[in-house]
């Protein structure tokens, strides 16, 4: 009995522990998306990200260890809209992107999901655009996202021709570069830089071009 009422206290612990930490991290995450977006990437400093969060400097150094892994958290969450370890191609609107009954309503869940990511990280893309060129782990996780962007454009028109959406003729490649050219987050940085657009004006420009897409391979 006692062995009983002994792990249940452990477990308490540790779960109130992991709550503790869960609150700061979040803290700390909100902090740096703040401070990064109003000064950049190079500005921002750890040191500062703790003042704001109301945390030890040596706090923000054990959760996260460098301003760059500080950064990539912030840009992941960002992504998916919250902390949950679940990636964007595995979120139920993109699910929604490869399984839906028709090609129109998949590409509308395509658009859905890029316009979300647009709206959430579009400013944070582009403080990260800036810092690639001075954290080789940003560039490299930039890297990462470009031929993941890739991979999935590729995956969703094969699933649409394997599905019976598309017609016999057309050219898979040819459709997942043109997407992944609509959908990569540097055509997302440089619509803002040279245009000035936010999401909704990106959304209506994506959603016209993804549409004309459908119709030249449906």
């Amino acid at each position: 009995m006692h062995l009983v009422k002994d792990q249940v206290k452990a477990d308490a612990r540790a779960e109130f522990g992991a709550a503790r930490i869960a609150r700061t991290e979040a803290l700390v995450v909100a902090a740096a998306r703040e401070l990064f977006l109003e000064h950049g990437y190079a500005a921002t400093a750890l040191t500062q990200v703790a003042r704001q969060a109301g945390v030890a400097p040596r706090t923000v150094y054990v959760r996260f260890g460098t301003k760059a892994a500080l950064f990539r958290r912030v840009i992941d969450e960002a992504l998916v809209g919250d902390a949950e370890p679940i990636d964007v191609a595995h979120r139920p609107r993109a699910q929604d992107a490869m399984t839906a009954r028709t090609l129109a309503e998949r590409l509308n869940a395509l658009a859905d999901v890029t316009v979300g990511i647009a709206d959430r990280a579009g400013a944070l893309l582009e403080v990260a655009a800036q810092a690639e060129g001075a954290e080789p782990e940003i560039a490299e996780a930039a890297q990462s996202g470009r031929r993941e962007t890739a991979r999935l454009c590729r995956e969703f028109w094969s699933r649409a021709a394997h599905d019976g959406l598309l017609e016999s003729t057309v050219d898979i490649e040819q459709l997942a570069s043109t997407t992944d050219a609509l959908l990569c987050a540097d055509t997302m940085v440089h619509l803002r830089r040279v245009h000035g657009w936010a999401a909704a004006e990106y959304g209506r420009w994506l959603r016209t071009a993804l549409v004309a897409l459908g119709r030249t391979s449906g």
